[in-house]
């Protein structure tokens, strides 16, 4: 539970744990939690624009796509361009993937 002073992090350690040893889910493959603990410009970038998005819209992708059973037009537009800079991340993703890659001769 977050205490107020900063302290809500620590609590995620017990269900973070018992995640890893869960057994399968119902689709035959393990939970896997990501390993990746090195702090990169994609991660504050992401991060800053995950907080941005939030602040302004005063959603976060969860209880948006909940409001848009509701009606809300905010909601609607939030999630518009949630989806929009998600494509942008993949095509982004995509292009740099083909970029990489070794040409065949």
């Amino acid at each position: 539970m977050h205490d107020g002073r900063g302290h809500a992090g620590r609590d995620t350690r017990l269900p973070h744990r018992q995640a890893a040893r869960a057994h399968p889910v119902r689709r035959g493959a393990a939970l896997r939690l990501p390993s990746a603990t090195a702090i990169d410009r994609s991660l504050v970038l992401g991060s800053a624009a995950f907080g941005v998005g939030w602040g302004l819209a005063g959603f976060c992708p969860g209880p948006a796509i909940a409001s848009l059973g509701a009606g809300s037009p905010k909601a609607l537009l939030f999630t518009l361009a949630m989806l929009a800079g998600m494509g942008l991340f993949e095509l982004a993703e995509w292009l740099r993937r083909r970029q990489h890659r070794p040409e065949s001769a």
